[in-house]
């Protein structure tokens, strides 16, 4: 239902997932992710959307050349996409670097975006887990492959798979283990970097969208968070919401960074009813200007 496919834009090939007919949802993935951490969550969201998963360029299946991995490009090759597989307009869901992705996207072609989605988002405050911030250093170039070897990923992949085998339910530890174990790959480590540098320093996150969250507000938002995220403290999803009127707040309690999947009945029931909440008869633009 949701294989993979590909299409070229600009001379790279970039992969994404699309099933489902009606009101297109775009799920954009996280630092280090794909389109698979969607996998919980699409099927059921595909029963009465177009779904469409991306994985932006230097992750996933995609093609990780030397380039711009900053969020204004990752929202350009998104509009992009838009084009090429003909839609004109969306709700964008993005999950941590994916939420900095999506809210540059609404900012940059608000006529493109109908409601935004920040699950676990970057881009709203300068915290953020210590390991990124390390990561960040001149040298990690030389550290990553000493931590993440191949031999570690297939020992790790197999005890992965043997215990969803034997029904043993992984979620948080499984979406972690999928961004480490793409380490491995040099090519994957290079487009980490690259994505990690331009947006987090040894300080903390280099983006901060805070001052400007008042751009959306003619924009239906939902903010979901999980109240034990490690990596982006839900302080983040509270401030963003005082700062977005009218925006809806959404704690998951006892979830970490990956609502999607450490939950996703409950993250599917939260989407719908936004989406069934907020109806959209004219493009944001027209109902600004």
């Amino acid at each position: 239902m949701f294989e993979t496919r590909h299409v070229e834009i600009h001379g790279h090939r970039l992969a994404y997932r699309r099933a489902g007919e009606g009101e297109t949802i775009v799920l954009v993935h996280g630092m280090a992710g794909s389109s698979r951490t969607w996998r919980d969550v699409m099927p059921a969201l595909a029963e009465h959307h177009q779904v469409v998963a991306p994985d932006l360029i230097g992750h996933g299946s995609s093609e990780k050349p030397p380039g711009d991995y900053s969020l204004g490009a990752f929202a350009s090759s998104l509009r992009d996409l838009f084009d090429v597989l003909g839609i004109g307009r969306a709700t964008v869901v993005g999950q941590s670097l994916g939420g900095g992705v999506a809210m540059q996207f609404a900012y940059q072609y608000p006529e493109r975006c109908d409601r935004l989605v920040l699950v676990s988002s970057g881009g709203l405050g300068r915290e953020v887990s210590w390991m990124l911030r390390a990561l960040s250093l001149p040298g990690a170039e030389l550290v990553l492959p000493v931590v993440a070897p191949a031999f570690v990923r297939e020992r790790g992949n197999s005890i992965s798979r043997w215990l969803r085998d034997h029904g043993v339910r992984q979620d948080r530890a499984a979406e972690m283990w999928d961004a480490y174990a793409s380490l491995s790959r040099p090519e994957n480590r290079a487009a980490f970097l690259r994505t990690l540098r331009a947006v987090v320093d040894p300080g903390g996150q280099a983006i901060d969208a805070s001052d400007r969250l008042y751009l959306t507000q003619a924009m239906p938002t939902l903010i979901v968070w999980g109240d034990d995220d490690a990596i982006i403290p839900v302080a983040h999803a509270r401030a963003a919401h005082e700062a977005m009127p009218g925006s809806r707040l959404e704690i998951f309690e006892g979830v970490g960074h990956f609502p999607q999947v450490e939950d996703a009945p409950r993250f599917v029931e939260v989407i719908e009813d936004f989406l069934a909440s907020t109806p959209i008869d004219t493009p944001v633009a027209a109902r600004v200007g």
